[in-house]
């Protein structure tokens, strides 16, 4: 058979069980629901039926495409604002940078000290960033990157469930819904115009071939990134994020790792998801420090510095923020400044770090 039919076949497969699981996960209101629904979806049905392995997965033709498009998007959310922000929330940035430093230095001396993990390994799986951000990451990088999405899954998903019951007990759900119903009120395909669309791919394109001539790592990544928050930074360009768009990287990410981790025995897992835990509960103690410190230093409201900090998904924290009144661009800015600081620093950091072998103990 060829390569091409082989890997359709996988496509559809994939993509079938992603969609199915993804839409249930929406369906009954639940965080995330096309990325956290397409990777347990495809992870626990694979797992069930293992004669499906050999269609499970997604080809790298169609995953560096998603990455151009998200890079567009992620460069997208800079804006000409970002020098006055910056000015007016230096010592809380500021603050956030230094913790995320310390936490992924204490996260990285925990796993390969104590637990043995080769060093890329574990200095993607100790970087509070964004979740999908640091899978795409990883699948470029190591050749475990369905441990480095375990490790972000158990933050974030602890983060989802944790943080509306902080805020408001009975309101907590409705920071969920609202979550998904922005989701789907995004502009559509059928919103953009031609020359919007264009723009789009003149930009992912462009700023791959650019990266690509300037030898920058991850160029599919980072280059639409760099590209696309320049152009937008001055005010040449605004593109929207696309809710197809969107939705379909969240199948495709999520899906891929599924994937991987179906074929993956269980009881390997289960020393990953202790280390994950621990990991968690590292990071979270070091940010709930930090919220408690500056809230009363700066006398802000200590949940509107937590959203803040907390290093859980950009959009879900952004809308608690809307739902209970807190400065929605002073909670998106530092997950901003976080996920990008982590897009353009890491590629750098970890492909200078020796590639070692270790033995891992799980």
């Amino acid at each position: 058979m060829l390569p091409i039919i082989r890997d359709i076949q996988k496509l559809a497969v994939t993509f079938s069980l992603a969609l199915m699981v993804g839409w249930l996960f929406f369906s009954i209101n639940m965080p995330a629901p096309y990325l956290m629904g397409s990777l347990f979806g495809v992870w626990a049905i694979g797992g069930l039926f293992p004669r499906i392995h050999p269609f499970l997965g997604v080809a790298r033709w169609v995953h560096v495409p998603v990455i151009l498009g998200l890079g567009v998007l992620i460069g997208a959310t800079f804006t000409a604002d970002i020098f006055t922000n910056i000015q007016r929330w230096s010592i809380t940035v500021i603050t956030m940078i230094g913790v995320t430093a310390v936490v992924t230095v204490i996260g990285y001396m925990f796993l390969t000290r104590v637990r043995g993990y080769e060093p890329r390994l574990a200095f993607l799986c100790s970087v509070p960033g964004g979740q999908a951000e640091a899978i795409v990451m990883a699948r470029e990088l190591v050749d475990k990157d369905y441990v480095v999405a375990l490790f972000h899954l158990i933050r974030v998903t602890f983060v989802f469930l944790t943080t509306p019951l902080l805020l408001a007990v009975l309101e907590g759900q409705t920071a969920v819904n609202q979550s998904n119903v922005a989701l789907h009120s995004m502009p559509g395909l059928t919103d953009l115009g031609v020359v919007q669309l264009a723009k789009f791919a003149a930009i992912a394109v462009g700023g791959y071939f650019a990266a690509r001539f300037l030898r920058v790592p991850m160029p599919h990544l980072l280059g639409p990134l760099l590209l696309s928050a320049i152009l937008h930074i001055l005010g040449i360009v605004a593109i929207p994020r696309v809710t197809e768009f969107v939705i379909v990287a969240q199948l495709v990410i999520g899906g891929a790792v599924g994937a991987r981790l179906a074929q993956v025995a269980f009881s390997e897992l289960m020393g990953y998801l202790r280390d994950g835990l621990i990991n968690m509960i590292l990071i979270l103690t070091a940010y709930l420090t930090a919220t408690f410190a500056m809230s009363s230093i700066m006398d802000i409201s200590f949940l509107a510095m937590w959203l803040a900090f907390v290093p859980g998904g950009l959009y879900e924290v952004t809308l608690l923020a809307l739902i209970f009144g807190f400065d929605i661009a002073f909670v998106a800015f530092h997950h901003t400044i976080r996920i990008v600081m982590v897009f353009i620093s890491l590629p750098f950091i970890v492909t200078r770090m020796k590639d070692a072998s270790k033995t891992e103990t799980h």
